[in-house]
């Protein structure tokens, strides 16, 4: 009696991108994603993919070789990161985003110039942008119109131009004549205070600046990137509409912040302070079926093998 033969029941696992590319295509065909003309996500989501052959992890480690996860990162997360990408409309080659591991998450961090991106597509009024350092000795004066910053006026003399008394930075987002939009000033005092909030953590436990950090050595870029950074939210936040666009720029500060904060716990536990945190599973991160929701079906998981740990702890990012 012949012996029945057997079926192969093996479900074959989706690639990241297959998976990126099934939940881009979803969106836009249902109307919930409008990305710029100009904006091309195919090439986006390979750019990422290459990119990802650079990122490491905190010991060296590599999220990816020979086009292969390594383990490194959740493929979840990896996923989520890039679907973050490909909803703000950014791209990792124009220097707009870039990935970062936090425990075995990745995450996608916007640029200032990717925020500068979002803004002026959610506010097609912006067209250009002005940023600049005050410096101890500027003479900087800002009208006050209905509760906003509006015009800015700046006198700097060149001898003032010292990176280490830096006292302020602004930015200005222009229409067309080059009038100001909306217009935001920081003293270095509050820019330090979002500094204090990085997952870099560029202060030690004095509250003094690492003087090996990015941000010592770099003062006037950090500073410019975080003025720039917050007009930018501020913009994007009041200008869009678009549910999908800010549940995924949330969703992805929430989860660097989240991911960090998970980080610093296993790095401290790693070295002997134990902290203890109980799991929360609403911080579970998923790709989404909708705009309102962060859980997939359950076929697709089972199917895909996709999973993500849930990192803890949240906080604003700066």
């Amino acid at each position: 009696m012949a012996t029945p033969e057997k079926k192969n029941t093996q479900v074959v696992e989706k690639s990241v991108v297959d998976i990126v590319s099934e939940k881009v295509n979803e969106f836009l065909k249902s109307g919930q994603l409008d990305l710029p003309r100009d904006y091309s996500w195919d090439n986006a989501t390979k750019s990422a993919y290459l990119a990802l052959h650079a990122v490491e992890n905190k010991n060296g480690e590599k999220v990816m070789v020979d086009g292969k996860l390594t383990g490194v990162c959740t493929k979840a997360s990896i996923a989520n990161a890039i679907l973050d990408m490909v909803v703000q409309g950014l791209n990792p080659t124009k220097d707009q985003c870039y990935f970062i591991v936090f425990g075995k998450s990745l995450t996608c961090f916007r640029s200032y110039f990717g925020s500068m991106a979002v803004a002026q597509r959610v506010n097609t009024a912006i067209k250009d942008w002005g940023y600049e350092i005050e410096y101890e000795g500027d003479e900087i004066k800002y009208e006050i119109v209905n509760g906003k910053k509006g015009t800015l006026k700046h006198i700097q003399d060149p001898d003032n131009v010292d990176d280490t008394k830096i006292k302020g930075a602004y930015a200005m987002a222009l229409d067309k004549d080059g009038v100001p939009i909306r217009c935001e000033y920081m003293t270095i005092k509050q820019i330090h205070q979002a500094w204090k909030q990085s997952p870099m953590k560029p202060f030690d436990g004095q509250g003094n600046l690492k003087s090996d950090s990015a941000h010592a050595k770099f003062p006037r870029d950090f500073a410019l990137r975080t003025v720039i950074n917050k007009l930018a939210k501020q913009l994007i936040n009041s200008s869009s509409d678009n549910a999908l666009l800010l549940e995924r720029i949330n969703r992805a500060e929430d989860l660097a912040d989240a991911a960090a904060a998970q980080a610093e716990i296993e790095d401290k536990a790693n070295r002997g302070s134990v902290v203890m945190i109980e799991d929360d599973p609403k911080e579970n991160v998923q790709l989404p079926e909708k705009p309102a929701g962060i859980n997939p079906r359950a076929q697709e998981e089972k199917a895909n093998g996709v999973k993500e740990e849930a990192p803890q702890g949240r906080g604003p990012s700066f």
